[in-house]
């Protein structure tokens, strides 16, 4: 019986020595796999660190791993280093995405990368950084240990030992237990947050780059897999909130003060709302724009709530009243379906609809996109433009602007009423092109005294030229001076004299935080930074630079001067209940509100984060800002706005997802034909 029990203990005595000595290339991918996803959150999300989601990555390169022991040991490694080229992608790309758009890649995106060989020279000057590419540390690692092994005759030696199977048991057990342990410290928050998948920062932060990606994927084959059930809680969801907050109608005294009245929209890019007001040695950045603001009616606390579709989310967003899709975009991924729209509304009271466009049809798929808005013609590129003046990704604005006045001119002269969109270009990322059409100087003019003579010399002093800040504003004048020539032209040839002018920016222009660091604590006359302990320093932390983000709207008609400045908050959600109002149409589905008829006004973003004017909520972090320090805010305040942003979400997804207003639509009138 001794001899029996000392053989099973023999057995079963695990030599790990042997054990690390035999599998050292798999330690070398499981350790360099986990060190980038580690790196990947503190360098994203500044100085995070945190235990839980390392276990979580950990589970996951072991259970991946394993099956890298169905292999022969010679044959391993083109398993280990394919999987670690592509957890280096992983890496590679959520870091330049996460400087881009402050979230994480998702793989619904692979349908818009096409739109990347016309940006890529943006890519390359504004997003891409060094930290970017640290990543690619594992791949070289990978290779020299491959290349050391081999020359020891390591794979000979390890193939004399081998036990596959029995290694990728205890290993796929190693990655089962890792993951027992993670999930044990879930809470019902974490589990919920992973299915909504919207609040991407969330996720990595608590499950690790690789548990993201893998729900990603998974997130967005089930609607494809189990269409039914998808649908059915998903209609669910919608049914309940329009039945609960149905479309109220408030009259005030801005109702109906444009009914019948022509419409053009400019739909100007990237310009944010801090540019106005700007002067450099006393010429004013945007004077166009200044005058329309002071005249009309100007939006000073407006947001742009885009995601990942940048400008075609913000025509979305603007036409509809809805959020963007959590998952692609809707000019790519579901342009087909059925959106109530300011252009379908107007038609209704015969409005005639077109938009304009120096840029490709097939850029963010507008000629489908478009269509699907209801606009009834879409004027673009070579199609009905001569590209005579080029500058970045295609017809300058000045001569986009110039060549539609004719074309607004004959289809004013050919109808009652209009509304027309028109899509600026030139003041597009990566704004290096702007600098042979502009003399805009944003360095600074010093005038200086001689104390001797008295004579007063004036000075250049370096300061934001050739910065990309610096080319930002001077693209930002140039696109102010062509909307100014636009004013100008379309009052010449007598279209503003029944016709309302509505500006927007479309989103941010990208900047990075540095930029403006530099630009409010850089010295022209010492030619030195202000140290970060200087009490005159500006910090633009993360709070700031989100809050930085807003872009200009403006309102503004000849004939009527309203010099009337809004502060509440707004978001581009809000502008088609806010217009609707003015022209006398309304759309049960926006879940933006009429600005003039709201009392507290909240402006959700795609992440889930929030803002009113009391206080800017960051959801992904579980954070806030609060903005009246004199306010105070209570939990349930936060709260119930939580409730309310991810409602928003929820409800936006189910439209867009599941094509509901269509479907509602065909119910209702089946409904009607039976009875």
């Amino acid at each position: 019986m001794k001899k029996l029990f000392d053989r099973i203990k023999n057995k079963s005595r695990f030599n790990y020595k042997q054990y690390f000595k035999t599998n050292i290339l798999f330690f070398t991918f499981v350790i360099s796999s986990v060190i980038n996803a580690t790196m990947l959150r503190y360098l994203t999300v500044r100085n995070y660190f945190d235990f839980r989601p390392i276990i979580a990555d950990l589970a996951i390169v072991l259970l991946i791993g394993a099956f890298g022991y169905f292999f022969k040991p010679k044959h391993q490694f083109k398993y280990f280093f394919s999987i670690s080229i592509l957890f280096t992608a992983v890496c590679v790309i959520n870091s330049m995405y996460y400087t881009n758009y402050l979230s994480y890649a998702s793989v619904s995106l692979l349908a818009t990368s096409m739109q990347i060989v016309d940006v890529g020279d943006a890519i390359v000057e504004n997003v891409m950084e060094l930290k970017d590419f640290s990543y690619i540390w594992q791949i070289f690692v990978m290779y020299f240990v491959h290349v050391t092994l081999k020359s020891k005759s390591y794979y000979v030696e390890v193939t004399k030992t081998e036990n596959g199977k029995k290694n990728f048991k205890g290993t796929i057990l190693s990655g089962l237990i890792f993951a027992l342990v993670f999930i044990v410290t879930l809470t019902a928050t974490d589990i919920g947050r992973l299915g909504k998948q919207w609040n991407r920062e969330y996720i990595v932060m608590r499950y690790g780059i690789y548990v993201y990606q893998i729900n990603d994927i998974i997130g967005n084959l089930s609607p494809t897999i189990n269409s039914m059930f998808g649908y059915d809680r998903n209609a669910k969801i919608f049914r309940e909130y329009y039945e609960e907050n149905p479309l109220e109608v408030t009259n005030n005294q801005y109702t109906d003060i444009f009914k019948g009245k022509n419409v053009i929209a400019i739909h100007a890019e990237s310009i944010q709302q801090f540019t106005l007001g700007l002067s450099f040695n006393d010429k004013e950045l945007t004077p166009t724009l200044n005058k329309l603001a002071s005249e009309g009616i100007y939006f000073s606390n407006f947001y742009a709530q885009e995601s990942v579709g940048t400008s075609s989310d913000s025509e979305f967003i603007f036409n509809t009243g809805l959020m963007p899709a959590s998952s692609g975009t809707v000019a790519i991924n579901y342009f087909d379906r059925e959106y109530i729209t300011i252009q379908k509304l107007l038609k209704n009271q015969g409005y005639y609809t077109f938009s304009m466009h120096g840029n490709n049809g097939t850029f963010w798929n507008r000629n489908l996109l478009h269509e699907s808005f209801g606009y009834d013609n879409f004027y673009y590129h070579t199609k009905d433009y001569v590209i005579d003046e080029t500058i970045g990704l295609g017809l300058s604005d000045k001569s986009f602007f110039l060549q539609s006045i004719p074309k607004i001119k004959t289809i004013s002269e050919s109808n009652k009423n209009f509304y027309g969109t028109l899509i600026m270009l030139t003041n597009h990322t990566p704004f290096s092109y702007i600098e042979p059409y502009s003399d805009y100087s944003v360095d600074l003019e010093i005038e200086t005294v001689n104390p001797k003579t008295g004579k007063k010399k004036v000075e250049i002093k370096p300061y934001l030229e050739g910065t990309v800040l610096g080319n930002y504003l001077k693209s930002v004048h140039y696109a102010d001076e062509a909307i100014g020539e636009l004013i100008e032209g379309l009052d010449e040839e007598g279209i503003l004299d029944n016709t309302v002018i509505i500006i927007y920016g479309d989103h941010d222009a990208k900047i990075k935080p540095s930029e403006y660091e530099y630009f409010y604590n850089y010295n022209p006359e010492t030619g030195e930074m202000l140290d970060k302990n200087d009490p005159n320093y500006h910090e633009v932390d993360a709070y700031e630079y989100e809050l930085n983000r807003k872009v200009p709207f403006i309102i503004w008609a000849k004939d009527q001067e309203f010099s009337t400045e809004v502060t509440e908050v707004m978001g581009m959600y809000d502008v088609l209940p806010t217009l609707g109002n003015m022209m006398g149409f309304h759309s049960e589905y926006s879940l933006g509100h009429d600005i003039f008829s709201v009392e507290e006004n909240l402006v959700v973003f795609p992440e889930g984060n929030w803002l009113t004017n009391k206080m800017y909520y960051n959801s992904q972090r579980q954070e806030g800002l609060l903005l009246d320090l004199d306010i105070p805010v209570s939990v349930d305040y936060i709260e119930k706005n939580c409730e309310i942003a991810e409602e928003y979400i929820s409800v936006s997804n189910a439209i867009i997802t599941y094509d509901l207003i269509r479907k509602t639509k065909e119910s209702s009138h089946l409904l009607k034909t039976y009875k």
